[in-house]
């Protein structure tokens, strides 16, 4: 008797030449049938799973992609994130962070798949720390407030979904931007001094284990809002002491500086620390610390 192949359920990805997204393709691709998405001509992991250009700006290219290729879940990590920059370039920024999501729910809503959404800490202005899932959102600054109006849109749209706050990614990927911890190892294996804020305090969250995390709740089939991000708090100063330790830079390069000297366009929230309990609930495991998230870095960078 012929055995029955299993059909996989379907995930479509977008944003996934970016850092996290590249992530998640990587972790999804054997237990899923994985429709890989972003503003490229290609897949800059090469050809491990479909890949087809999309704009989630596009209504209509969005919405036709999503009915053509049917998904169970679409996992939205695009974004637009540069903090500072969306104080000036506000339209684009809630074109990709609002619009394109309203875009996304539509369309999951019209074929029935679950819509994972990235968000952030942004949405709080970091006054006190200690958020849980139910905290009152205060952005502070146009990407926050970009942030939340997506959420927003998500709870509106009354489509199933995950939305996963997490910050400070960092990791390896392939033809990105560097992130904070490839920016500060750029810089120390050059010998170049570099000043980080001590007064921002957030958990540094490394981009493998989240896209991890995503995996097990996309399987578990969870909803609702989760914090997701690395199991340890602490602030930017310090993390890049004890990156500077580990991969046996001279820590002398690394001097403090409070976030008010750096006159940014954009305010910071100055304490994001999440509660994570709700999260801990759902899944088996914790999300690397500091030092064994930069160990874990340092081991994939050879």
């Amino acid at each position: 008797m012929a055995k029955l192949k299993l059909l996989k359920n379907k995930v479509l990805v977008t944003g996934a030449n970016g850092l996290l997204g590249q992530q998640i393709v990587t972790q999804l691709k054997d237990g899923f049938e994985v429709m890989a998405t972003g503003r490229d001509d290609m897949l800059a992991l090469g050809d491990i799973c479909s890949y087809s250009k999309c704009d989630i700006t596009n209504r209509k290219e969005t919405i036709d992609l999503i009915k053509s290729f049917k998904p169970q879940y679409i996992v939205n990590s695009a974004a637009y994130t540069n903090v500072d920059k969306a104080e000036e370039e506000k339209e684009l920024c809630w074109r990709i962070n609002v619009s394109g999501v309203e875009y996304l729910a539509q369309a999951a809503k019209q074929i029935g798949a679950k819509l994972v959404h990235i968000s952030t800490d942004y949405v709080f202005d970091g006054k006190s720390g200690g958020y849980h899932e139910k905290s009152i959102p205060n952005p502070l600054g146009y990407y926050g407030r970009s942030k939340l109006a997506g959420e927003n849109a998500i709870l509106a749209s009354g489509v199933e979904h995950m939305i996963l706050r997490t910050m400070v990614l960092y990791g390896r990927g392939i033809n990105l931007k560097p992130n904070f911890a490839i920016w500060l190892i750029n810089n120390l294996q050059h010998d170049h001094n570099v000043r980080i804020v001590d007064d921002q305090f957030g958990h540094p969250t490394l981009a493998d284990d989240l896209a991890l995390a995503i995996k097990y709740l996309i399987e578990k089939n969870s909803s609702g809002t989760f914090h997701v991000v690395g199991d340890e708090c602490g602030n930017r100063f310090d993390f890049s002491i004890k990156l500077a330790e580990i991969f046996g830079f001279d820590c002398t390069l690394i001097s403090p500086l409070k976030t008010a000297e750096l006159n940014q366009k954009a305010p910071r929230p100055l304490n994001s620390s999440f509660e994570l309990d709700k999260l801990y609930s759902e899944i088996d495991f914790k999300l690397s610390g500091i030092e064994e998230g930069i160990k874990k870095l340092k081991e994939k960078l050879g």
